[in-house]
């Protein structure tokens, strides 16, 4: 789509909103719920008492579950942390996006949900990270970027202003800054859980004992404490929910506020992020909303991170065009077993290391296609310089790895995947070569080609340097910044 055509295409969908939000007299109509998003930073979907671990200490997140509706098969569109905000906020994939790649900003041109919220009299605010770039910071009333707080200009230095690292520090200051009297967004993300770990997190932290170590690391010790001290923030992460929560009740709001919690992508260990297994693209999903949705509520539904914006934007009785590639899913909230799709979509590009996948995914099969089987499933640049990798690496050479442990480091990589996720959730057997799932595997194929054909997915047409060492995590000559545009790659680094 030329930015011409987009832009023209924005203004008559901001034009169409408004006139249906005029019409409606939507601004007077108390109604309306707020609506508030609060997003993870690196966090696997089942690190959640919630969601059945025995030992993680997440009791306002637990609570956020019981007083409203869990989530257990959500998704999201990619596995890299920019690229997953710019496609939640657009309600786009992120092949659409413009920002397809870790650390490229989202471009102005791009329709928001947020300011069609704002144009239809929503109070709309940021606090914690950002990461979308400086284009689309104006689509909200406010923007405390926490990376950026407490920067001293003059000193270029940041200052030790009361700010602990967990990205979260404002959420309660926004809320208390919120005009009364007029229906409010909320984008309130954290920097938690996101490498690197130190300990003092928590006051009371986690022990080695209490970690779950899934099947596909090594069960060590350096593990576990690598393990235990990620649980550390998001156990910080979620006293800092709890404050929200209270300062919800304490205004007043709480009964007609949506609060939505989820994560970026997986946890930032081997197998997990900027993957597309479940460890890299499921998410915690629940949602609190006491006037629409009925306490200790758990849908199977699959729902994508994608189904946000027209979702939200649906709630707010406002008209969802073809400009989101998302659907509404609202009917679940009060019919939880409402099946509103069949399958998910999923994308990886670039983030750190060079690579193009695919994936679908149903109730019962997950379909990865790799597009650059010539590279290995290789971990984030953060994930590479962990205790656990090096963990990873001590047992890989003495021949201590099992078959999945090591396959990371494989080369080439299957160019298609296949899993029964229902009967094995780690993803651990591949059935594409399979002759009893030969059936199945076309199937899922041509799911694909579907959602590739339907959303304007095209091949890859250029290489990305890797900007570190698959092997040290240590950046190389190629990391600069900013970073190439789009136009750039292919000039530069066309694929033959």
């Amino acid at each position: 789509m030329s930015n011409t055509f987009s832009l023209f295409m924005r203004a008559c969908i901001l034009v169409i909103g408004l006139l249906f939000f005029s019409s409606c007299q939507q601004s007077s109509d108390p109604e309306r719920p707020n609506l508030v998003l609060i997003i993870a930073d690196d966090m696997a979907w089942d690190d959640v008492g919630a969601y059945g671990h025995p030992h993680i200490r997440t009791p306002y997140l637990d609570r956020l579950a019981a007083e409203g509706m869990r989530f257990d098969r959500a998704f999201l569109t990619t596995s890299s942390c920019s690229p997953s905000r710019s496609s939640i906020i657009t309600g786009r994939y992120p092949h659409n996006t413009g920002a397809e790649q870790l650390h490229w900003p989202l471009p102005g041109d791009q329709l928001t949900f947020v300011e069609l919220l704002k144009e239809s009299g929503y109070w709309t605010a940021q606090a914690g990270k950002w990461h979308l770039g400086e284009a689309v910071k104006d689509r909200f009333d406010v923007v405390k970027d926490g990376l950026t707080i407490g920067f001293d200009e003059d000193a270029e230095a940041l200052q030790e202003t009361e700010r602990d690292g967990s990205g979260a520090e404002d959420w309660v200051s926004l809320l208390e800054e919120r005009p009364e009297g007029q229906p409010f967004f909320l984008w309130l993300a954290a920097v938690d859980p996101h490498r690197v770990y130190e300990e003092g997190a928590i006051s009371n932290p986690h022990t080695p004992e209490d970690v779950v170590v899934p099947p596909y690391l090594p069960d060590t010790e350096p593990v576990r404490k690598d393990l235990a001290l990620y649980y550390d923030e998001i156990t910080r992460m979620d006293d800092y929910i709890g404050k929200v929560m209270d300062k919800l009740d304490e205004q007043g709001v709480a009964e007609n506020t949506l609060v939505l919690f989820i994560s970026d992508n997986g946890r930032p260990f081997p197998r997990d992020k900027t993957t597309l297994l479940d460890g890299g693209i499921k998410t915690p999903w629940i949602v609190r909303w006491p006037a629409g949705i009925a306490a200790n509520s758990v849908s199977g539904s699959l729902v994508s991170s994608i189904d946000i914006a027209p979702t939200f934007l649906s709630l707010a009785g406002l008209p969802v065009t073809d400009e989101f590639e998302g659907m509404d899913i609202s009917s679940v909230f009060s019919n939880p077993n409402d099946m509103v799709r069949d399958a998910i979509y999923a994308e990886d590009h670039w983030h750190d290391h060079d690579d193009f996948s695919r994936a679908v995914r149903t109730i019962e099969y997950k379909y990865i296609r790799n597009f650059f089987p010539q590279f290995p499933n290789t971990p984030p640049a953060d994930a590479l310089t962990s205790p656990t990798f090096a963990s990873i690496l001590a047992l890989r050479e003495i021949g201590g790895l099992n078959e999945i442990q090591s396959s990371i480091f494989v080369t080439p990589r299957p160019e298609e995947e296949l899993y029964a996720v229902q009967e094995d959730p780690f993803e651990l057997v591949n059935l594409a070569a399979d002759a009893a799932y030969s059936d199945q595997l076309e199937l899922m194929r041509q799911r694909m080609q579907g959602f590739r054909e339907a959303t304007g997915d095209k091949d890859p047409e250029f290489y990305t340097p890797d900007e570190f060492d698959r092997i040290t995590g240590e950046p190389n000559e190629l990391m600069i910044r900013p970073r190439l545009s789009r136009e750039e790659m292919k000039e530069t680094y066309p694929i033959d």
